[in-house]
């Protein structure tokens, strides 16, 4: 089961029946994220795999998962607002169980992200998936 605020999240998605409508409301998302110091932006939080420049810093606090993100694309910073509506608070003996690309698919973006940007959000949720096992 997903976290509330991916569930909210699908629930606008079903509103906007255009795609073109669900794009800018995943670039609106990311806009909203408060930016990444750079002082995080290091290569121990880049994620390789990616087409633009994209950070994830993780943490874990009281047995949850809780990361931050960045990118220097505005679609892929809406991507990173989406991850952290579907992981973010999650205990992290929980983070293995989501289907991250069933959730997803909710979404619509399995049809409508280009194959670099599909590798890319892969590639995120991997790095969120080893960071939680490792945890």
């Amino acid at each position: 089961m997903a976290q509330a605020a991916f569930e909210e999240l699908v629930e606008d998605f079903e509103f906007l029946e255009d795609w073109e409508d669900r794009y800018r409301l995943v670039i609106e998302l990311g806009k909203a994220m408060a930016p990444l110091p750079d002082a995080l932006k290091v290569p121990a939080t880049k994620v390789e795999g990616c087409a633009s420049q994209v950070w994830l810093h993780p943490r874990i606090e009281d047995g949850r998962f809780h990361f931050d993100g960045d990118s220097d694309a505005m679609i892929v910073r809406g991507l990173i607002a989406v991850l952290l509506r579907l992981y973010d608070g999650v205990p992290v003996t929980g983070i293995a169980a989501i289907d991250a690309r069933s959730e997803l698919g909710r979404l619509g973006l399995n049809e409508h992200l280009s194959a670099q940007r599909s590798n890319g959000l892969r590639a995120m949720v991997e790095r969120i998936r080893e960071t939680a096992g490792a945890a």
